[in-house]
């Protein structure tokens, strides 16, 4: 079957270019500062875009204009904050802590079409929701589930839990999202991103705490701004028309799976036990959730 006519092959492409992004942004440390990486990356992605979608673009410039404050809460929402809150709380929380929140995605994203749309939530999809949790936990806490006594929540914590809630209210909105092509509809949410973040740029810059690319850097750039930037995203929206904003949020969970995999691969980290358990518990809770499915 074709790429293009299976949402769940789209779903889990998406997922793993962007466990490839987070594995992007450890090996970036040290070559580029976080914010001007966001920057560069959506200044590079909005060229790929423009070369793609410009024509299409001009064409429904009168649709995108009309649907410009919608657009730009999304762009911001759903790419820059997003990007650039997990970049803030990663200095100042703990993986425990990200990992467990990040997790609360899907969660978020089902009852915000439940809020939205009164989009039935099934048994099935809440079990299913509850084993992929589970993976996630694992997964998060190395297999000692013990340290989830021993929690504590601070500034990061809050602002990744706000990273997570924009990014589901993004994932909820695509569903009623004006009705622009996807390929200059990306494009304006990428230009939105390419302005919004240029402020935290400056304020990097105004803090000492800028960094310039190098050559390392650059390639991480490229990466970055072709697959995360704009081939996830794309078939990121693809998934959710075709199955929905909250079955879609379930595939979340597998970005710090694919993360657990890509690690020992590219990063020489060790494979443990409970990375096979998580890798386990998320796809069967996918696989139980998508039973459950109306």
């Amino acid at each position: 079957m074709r790429l293009s006519n299976n949402p769940y092959l789209i779903l889990a492409a998406t997922t793993l270019i962007w466990a490839g992004n987070a594995v992007a942004s450890r090996l970036a440390a040290g070559h580029v500062s976080p914010m001007l990486l966001t920057t560069l990356r959506w200044a590079a992605t909005i060229v790929l875009a423009a070369w793609m979608a410009g024509p299409a673009f001009r064409r429904e410039w009168p649709a995108i204009r009309a649907n410009a404050g919608w657009l730009i809460v999304m762009g911001v929402v759903g790419f820059t904050g997003f990007n650039a809150l997990f970049y803030l709380a990663g200095q100042y929380t703990t993986a425990v802590n990200l990992g467990i929140i990040q997790g609360a995605i899907p969660i978020m994203v089902l009852v915000g079409s439940f809020l939205a749309y009164r989009t039935r939530i099934t048994t099935l999809q809440m079990v299913g929701i509850a084993v992929t949790l589970t993976g996630i936990v694992t997964l998060a806490t190395r297999g000692h589930l013990e340290q989830l006594l021993g929690l504590t929540f601070n500034i990061g914590d809050l602002m990744m839990l706000t990273a997570c809630t924009g990014y589901a209210a993004y994932t909820v909105a695509l569903r009623d999202r004006p009705k622009i092509s996807p390929q200059p509809f990306f494009l304006a949410l990428s230009a939105v991103a390419l302005i919004s973040s240029l402020p935290l740029a400056v304020g990097e810059y105004v803090a000492g705490a800028l960094r310039w690319p190098d050559l390392t850097a650059l390639a991480i750039i490229v990466y970055v701004a072709v697959l995360p930037g704009f081939v996830a995203q794309i078939l990121f929206m693809r998934g959710v028309e075709m199955i929905g904003p909250g079955r879609a949020g379930l595939w979340v969970n597998l970005v710090p799976v694919w993360a657990a995999i890509l690690g020992p691969l590219i990063l020489g980290e060790i494979f443990a036990w409970y990375h096979a358990v998580a890798l386990v518990l998320v796809l069967g809770g996918i696989a139980v959730a998508e039973s459950g499915k109306r």
